[in-house]
């Protein structure tokens, strides 16, 4: 046999081979491609094909494949350990010369060797001196522009629209146009939807990440995910269409700052989005009231062969469209921008197309970037609305801070509970920072609090400035959509910022005049449908919220019940609970 081929006995006896293969080993490792895509090296992989081109290396690469196949034998087999360490020697020049950077210092061999670790050790000791490589490789997965990334306004973008439109899909498109998802995954992605007869599928999967919403081809959680452009950093809040989901989607809705609504010009799919029980209406009334100033509507699927990019249907879904978006409370002229686009060829969205030449405006992104900034108060009080909580050493928390600003190892109250905790860490869209600015979507790590004692709904405050908690309130709110009257010791579920809860009516105060907001001076019995009152409400617990007045994001509501949304309302005031 060839005493190449062979592994010493055991790893502990054969001290001085163990620091010549571990320096090795770390010397062929750092010389790698440091372009290619992140690679945690398995030490007891059966054999390693090297990436630099066949015919340059050609003539050591046998020694090199050697090396490898030494580091993987396994301990049964018996050894000449001299002659391993020279033939391994040999190998080291040419590595040295032809890959080694000159500046590059080697991974200190020796330390390996003092310690004579065990094969585990020998993958650690590599593993952070790869990592420590990749960092600098352009991997295309992180915004090229990581250290400026909080300077950058960041804005929350909600996809919403009926179930089947193409939001996810639109989501993936452009995730792949501003290069945060590599082409390869979606590859992967496109042969894995083929298999499933599913090949259309393929782009919404880079938001669908569950298997149930890949099977079905329906989001069910609001999927979460970031691109850059020149002057803005944006978060994707791709909201579930289907109607069962629609408390996930207020859930996604209440975190944006500029809602795209998606609709589909096929022929039949954007009727039934738009008809009585369809989801457009409904997605774009929930979107206003949870506070979304902005609305982009996106008339998607222009590629189909029933509409190929037609300028007449286009109009045709613009003109039922706006009348709607109007009533709802959006105005045409400031508030809303139609475009048509096509997500499942990414046509209009990052460049122009020439299917479309009767379409004069900006594409998509360059649209988003053109937009005004918002305007939100960084020294306001701090206020984070919690939308999901899970474990992961420690606390973890998920949320947008609303306003003020948030430091790491700076002490915050949680409301209602009033569990004083700290901030451990803080990431802004996966980005470590020291300290995050209103507007960004966090995930903060916190001390002091177990995850259970955490609802979504819950607010974190600073302590000097607390958020208003309690279970009584009066508001004004206006019926959308119900069959028969609403009298007082009516249940509905109220949802607030991010929280859920029971609520009951206990008592109606009064009427509104939609026109000219006079108030009647006696009391209604009911209220139907379109009408609009000011009523006392009573939650089945306590939770957070401010008057519409003093906070907007913490003082809009909707009320639902058996699955739709029936009336929308604003906090009026604050009532001390009578013990």
């Amino acid at each position: 046999m060839d005493p190449r081929d062979t592994a010493p006995d055991s790893w502990e006896q054969e001290d001085d081979v163990e620091a010549t293969i571990d320096g090795q080993l770390e010397e062929a490792f750092t010389a790698f491609n440091v372009n290619a895509k992140p690679f945690v090296p398995n030490v007891n992989a059966v054999e390693f094909v090297p990436t630099f081109p066949m015919n340059e290396h050609s003539e050591n690469l046998d020694s090199v494949v050697a090396v490898e196949k030494i580091s993987s034998m396994d301990v049964l087999e018996s050894a000449a350990p001299v002659e391993n360490g020279d033939s391994e020697r040999t190998t080291e020049e040419p590595w040295d010369q032809k890959e080694a950077e000159p500046n590059e210092e080697e991974p200190g061999g020796d330390s390996c060797g003092n310690r004579g670790p065990s094969e585990e050790a020998v993958t650690e000791e590599v593993a952070p001196e790869i990592i420590e490589e990749e960092e600098e490789a352009p991997a295309p997965k992180v915004p090229p522009t990581q250290p400026d990334a909080p300077k950058k306004e960041h804005v929350n973008v909600v996809f919403i629209g009926h179930v089947d439109a193409g939001k996810s899909t639109i989501g993936g498109q452009i995730m792949y146009l501003t290069g945060m998802v590599e082409k390869r995954t979606l590859e992967k992605y496109e042969r894995e939807a083929k298999e499933k007869n599913r090949e259309t599928w393929y782009l919404s999967w880079a938001l669908d990440t569950n298997q149930e919403e890949r099977d079905k081809g329906k989001t069910v959680e609001v999927g979460r995910a970031y691109f850059e452009t020149d002057k803005k950093h944006f978060t994707i809040l791709d909201a579930p269409g289907h109607k069962s989901f629609v408390p996930n989607m207020i859930g996604g809705a209440s975190q944006a700052d500029l809602a795209v609504l998606v609709i589909s010009a096929r022929k039949g799919e954007f009727e039934t989005g738009f008809e009585k029980g369809g989801q457009t209406r409904e997605h774009a009334m929930l979107a206003k009231t949870a506070g979304v100033k902005h609305l982009i509507v996106l008339v998607n699927k222009m590629d189909d062969p029933t509409v190929n990019w037609s300028l007449e249907r286009y109009e045709e879904c613009k003109e039922k469209l706006v009348p709607f978006l109007k009533k709802v409370g959006f105005n045409p002229k400031k508030d809303i921008h139609f475009m048509p686009c096509s997500g499942l060829t990414g046509a209009n969205l990052k460049e122009p197309t020439d299917m479309c030449s009767w379409y004069t405006g900006l594409p998509f992104i360059p649209q988003l970037d053109s937009l005004p900034s918002f305007n939100r108060s960084t020294d306001g009080p701090v206020r984070l609305p919690i939308v999901d909580k899970y474990k992961d050493m420690g606390t973890v928390i998920l949320g947008k801070l609303e306003s003020g600003c948030i430091s790491k190892a700076q002490q915050l109250v949680m409301m209602p509970n009033r569990h004083t905790v700290e901030v451990l860490s803080l990431l802004s869209d996966d980005v470590e920072t020291d300290d995050a600015e209103p507007g960004e979507n966090l995930k903060l790590r916190l001390k002091g609090i177990e995850e259970e004692e955490i609802l979504p709904g819950f607010i974190l405050c600073n302590a000097e400035n607390l958020c208003h908690s309690g279970r009584t309130f009066d508001a004004q709110i206006v019926i959308i959509e119900h069959k028969s009257i609403i009298c007082p010791g009516y249940n509905a579920v109220l949802h607030i910022h991010t929280c859920i809860e029971e609520v009951q009516i206990t008592a109606l105060i009064c009427m509104v005049d939609k026109k000219t907001g006079d108030k009647s001076k006696t009391r209604p019995r009911f209220v139907k449908q379109d009408q609009v009152c000011i009523a006392r409400l009573r939650t089945a617990g306590t939770i957070c919220l401010e008057t519409f007045k003093d906070f907007p994001q913490m003082g809009r509501f909707t009320l639902r019940d058996e699955g739709k949304t029936i009336a929308i309302g604003k906090v009026l005031k604050l009532v001390a609970e009578r013990d």
